[in-house]
């Protein structure tokens, strides 16, 4: 997933950017709500994470709660809205709900039920569900980072596992987005090294190559087109 945090510099941030980039997501980090909400009308992201020492301290930010939050929640695409607070009483879990919060956790938390209610939400959404990517023969799985081909990428005992690195299955998340669709190499860079500020082009040509070579390895019919001086595109008849 694509997920963007927003949070306070500290432990806890820089805690949830290494556990969630182990996990194979994509992420972008700032610590100003508005500039998160800048940064989530301009790019799409699966997921907002809002991290604060309690309620008042995200509220505070000229009267999130109203309006700012609820701006959050109707962003196209429909991001999972997650709020992390240090301390929070019921009464202030009910009211990040009400306002547009999706789920709310309080420290201390567990990061795996955390994780897992997120791509639970995300599986939920109906913007999800829409993505036209069902003319691909593959699906990706999250939970084991693998590529997943058999009939009509379901669950069958005929499926293919195929295991991916975190580069390449976040290059082939990114690309899966907008299968039959030109994805610019720059945005790729930023997609799988969210870590970088800046990305040697080479580096994305390479993990391409890798997966070409898998694809072909496995019977995977997709193709990962090159789009001259501008990137590569997922392509499947």
């Amino acid at each position: 997933m694509r997920i963007l945090i927003i949070s306070p510099p500290g432990a806890q941030a820089d805690y949830l950017y290494k556990a969630l980039g182990e996990s194979a997501h994509s992420l972008q980090v700032t610590d100003d709500l508005h500039d998160g909400l800048y940064l989530a009308s301009n790019d799409a992201f699966d997921a907002v994470l809002m991290v604060a020492p309690d309620v008042d301290a995200i509220a505070s930010a000229e009267a999130l709660l109203p309006p700012l939050l609820a701006q959050f929640a109707r962003l196209a695409g429909s991001p999972v809205i997650v709020a992390v607070l240090g301390r929070a009483s019921t009464a202030d879990r009910i009211r990040l709900l009400r306002d547009g919060a999706d789920a709310c956790f309080v420290q201390p938390y567990s990061f795996v039920e955390m994780h897992e209610r997120m791509l639970a939400l995300r599986r939920a959404s109906p913007t999800q569900r829409a993505e036209p990517v069902s003319n691909v023969p593959f699906r990706l799985d999250a939970s084991t980072r693998e590529l997943v081909a058999g009939e009509s990428a379901g669950e069958s005992a005929g499926e293919k596992r195929l295991p991916l690195s975190p580069r390449e299955f976040l290059l082939i998340e990114c690309l899966l987005r907008r299968s039959n669709v030109p994805v610019a190499r720059d945005y790729l860079s930023r997609y799988a090294w969210p870590e970088s500020d800046s990305v040697d082009p080479l580096n994305v040509n390479h993990v391409i190559t890798r997966l070409r070579r898998k694809f072909k390895e496995h019977g995977i019919s997709a193709r990962l087109e090159t789009i001259s001086r501008f990137g590569y595109q997922l392509s499947h008849p």
